[in-house]
């Protein structure tokens, strides 16, 4: 059995991974098992200068699960996406800056497809202000809830939009791109996602519109005050990025979030995703 050097880097969320170097990374078929429990435990997992190169990131993550290749065109490599705002290296960056509010990944999907199991970034270059990336333990949102309060939020459910999303950046929208958000189609979810595992999180994020049956605004609030109980100082971990880094987080247990950074910024990270295959019930 492969053993890890973990070191926690908060009570929550987060750990650094020490002794793998992106060859064994990227080859050795015993990590995987390996990361995939130490992911299961801390939520998150760094990699300090690992320097993974493009197609060893790719190799590695289809030793977690089906790695996501429907961004194709975006990058040579398949797999890889980049995330940036300078459109000459993605077209969609407008869509980008919506991930500087809370969100897991993969809420409000074309189809019905499940929610991401994992997501991986690599650092190419950083902002020289800002950047970083936020990570929040749902898991232990749930858990720190008093019993009167999971008894009654087990009940509820979410509609989830990639309007809501998209609306935090643009309030205002001209009909063309309201139309366009409005042609994804929108999910209900519960608000408590009851894992295979049984271990239980709180869905919640940015694509989180309002809560089923409940008045607008008193749910929305509601959802506010969830997401601020998440995300409070001690459950989360903040990453600030060096050239090189790789890190890898839990999209079906950690919340996520980029810290905003300048437009013309040369900040750019490299994307692959580990599809999933468990929805959230």
């Amino acid at each position: 059995m492969t053993v890890l050097t973990i070191n926690k880097l908060t009570e929550s969320v987060g750990a650094s991974v020490e002794g793998v170097d992106s060859d064994r990374l990227a080859g050795d078929d015993t990590l995987a098992a390996a990361i995939t429990g130490a992911l299961e435990d801390n939520g998150v997992l760094v990699f300090h200068g690992l320097r993974l190169e493009p197609e060893a990131q790719v190799a590695f993550c289809s030793r977690l699960g089906e790695v996501d290749r429907s961004s194709d065109g975006h990058h040579p490599v398949s797999g890889i996406y980049p995330i940036t705002l300078d459109k000459s290296k993605n077209a969609s960056a407008d869509y980008l800056k919506a991930t500087f509010d809370w969100h897991i990944d993969g809420c409000t999907p074309l189809h019905d497809e499940c929610p991401q199991k994992a997501t991986v970034l690599s650092a190419i270059q950083v902002a020289s202000r800002g950047g970083e990336t936020e990570f929040a333990n749902s898991y232990a949102a749930y858990e720190d809830l008093t019993d009167a309060e999971k008894e009654r939020y087990c009940s509820l459910r979410v509609v989830h939009s990639l309007e809501a999303s998209q609306r935090r950046v643009w309030p205002d929208p001209p009909a063309e791109m309201l139309a366009r958000w409005r042609s994804r189609p929108t999910h209900e979810h519960p608000l408590v996602w009851t894992h295979r595992s049984g271990r239980k999180s709180l869905v919640l994020g940015a694509s989180a519109d309002y809560i089923v049956g409940m008045d607008l605004d008193e749910g929305r609030a509601l959802l506010d005050e969830l997401l601020a109980h998440a995300t409070t100082r001690e459950k989360v971990y903040s990453h600030r990025w060096a050239v090189g880094d790789t890190v890898i987080w839990d999209n079906q247990g950690v919340l996520h979030r980029a810290a905003p950074y300048e437009p013309d910024s040369p900040r750019e990270m490299l994307r692959t995703t580990v599809l999933g295959d468990e929805p959230i019930r």
